[in-house]
């Protein structure tokens, strides 16, 4: 008769400072592996991984639980979304023009076709069909926060996927690492192939926009801050009211609460910058969802089921590859060219490769790398941003949703 497990419970403090110091270990492990700083791997990915290992070890060799307080884990997440509609800045969209339409048409048809591969393999392979789901668009081009959001559905009635959590975050993380590889990789083979003109990098400092360059910003004081995060609790409430009311209204069609209230937030900003009331602090409200996605993933990965991957390590492993390849022949193939065949649609699709399976900030990262090589490029570094970190949670969401009524 094998011994008795003792789980120990912990509250909501202890669980708070659990979140912190895995996020303070994941820190200390990454500036001392070279490895993971040079594919930007979040602090709470690798400190989350590390933490669940223990709790593994702990449950198999000294028949020790651990029992975590969930109750800051969906408002962490929710915040996190906020904070990406109040950054959305609609006045930006007339710099990106046409070439944002475009680039915007070529990243949606892109989320079918990562679902589909996904869907497609899983069923070849004859495992649960929401695996491929997992390892298609919602954690490919939606990353660590989207995949974190959709596992906790996929959990309840009707899907009722357990492993729904551990499949999301390994997809997300295998996503980042491979979007940090392959994106520059990408941008240098099309440079040379097409033999493109490039402005060179001594040009890089020629009026630079966005995240080309580190601008001065005004410093954070206590009233702007308290500002900042009554905009997102306004996109908290109204972002739930809005949930419940649809959920009642539309039942065969509902998205996730963090859509709503990432668009309240859209509303929110646009309406304030219109009606000349209140600026959105965009610097605030980027330390604040940073922080509210660090601790949600921080809590995600900890609590992970290393356990339950063992048995699905095959087909995801065989999606992921795939997901990969897709990627790189999708940028050079579809990218490229239709957003013109030039040096701006080279840096395009290397940002394509980091948010079409990482994350936004490995986009930015890897447009970085090619401008500070072959020189600056203003149109990819104004569309990015408007499309990875605000477009494409939206649309996702909605193809997401129409893949469950086709498959599902």
């Amino acid at each position: 008769m094998g011994t008795e497990t003792t789980i120990w419970q912990f509250g909501f403090y202890p669980t708070l400072v659990c979140m912190v110091f895995v996020l303070l270990f994941g820190r200390f492990v990454i500036k001392r592996v070279n490895f993971l700083q040079d594919y930007n791997i979040p602090e709470p990915v690798v400190g989350g991984i590390l933490a669940a290992i223990f709790v593994l070890c702990a449950y198999e060799f000294l028949n020790i639980g651990f029992q975590f307080d969930s109750s800051l884990k969906d408002p962490l997440i929710l915040a996190f979304y906020s904070s990406i509609g109040l950054s959305a800045d609609f006045a930006s969209l007339k710099k990106g023009g046409k070439m944002l339409v475009i680039f915007l048409v070529v990243v949606v048809g892109l989320l079918f076709l990562q679902n589909i591969i996904g869907v497609g393999i899983a069923y070849s392979m004859s495992v649960e069909p929401l695996i491929g789901m997992l390892g298609g668009s919602i954690t490919m081009s939606g990353g660590h926060g989207t995949g974190a959001a959709w596992a906790d559905i996929f959990k309840n009635h009707p899907y009722n996927f357990t492993a729904a959590t551990e499949v999301a975050i390994a997809s997300a993380t295998f996503g980042l690492v491979m979007g940090g590889l392959i994106g520059g990789p990408t941008a240098r083979y099309l440079i040379k192939k097409h033999n493109l003109k490039t402005p060179g990098k001594e040009h890089n400092d020629d009026n630079p926009h966005g995240f080309e360059a580190p601008t001065k910003e005004r410093l954070i004081t206590p009233i702007s801050f308290i500002e900042s995060l009554a905009l997102i609790a306004l996109c908290l409430l109204i972002g739930n009211l809005l949930s419940d009311f649809m959920k009642g209204a539309v039942h065969s069609f509902n998205l996730p609460t963090f859509v709503y209230c990432l668009f309240v937030g859209v509303i929110l900003r646009n309406a304030l910058s219109l009606l000349n009331i209140h600026q959105v602090f965009d610097r605030e409200i980027s330390v604040l969802g940073n922080v509210s996605l660090s601790l949600f993933l921080a809590f995600a990965m900890m609590t992970l089921n290393l356990g339950q991957l063992v048995s699905l390590a095959l087909p995801m492993i065989t999606i992921l590859i795939c997901q990969a390849l897709c990627m790189v022949l999708f940028a050079v193939f579809i990218t490229f060219r239709f957003c013109g065949k030039d040096y701006d649609a080279a840096v395009l699709a290397a940002g394509n490769c980091g948010f079409g399976l990482g994350a936004t900030p490995t986009a930015m990262a890897n447009m970085q790398a090619v401008t500070s090589h072959y020189g600056p490029s203003h149109m990819a570094f104004i569309v990015v941003p408007l499309v990875g970190a605000f477009f494409i949670d939206i649309i996702n969401a909605i193809v997401i949703q129409a893949m469950l009524q086709i498959f599902f």
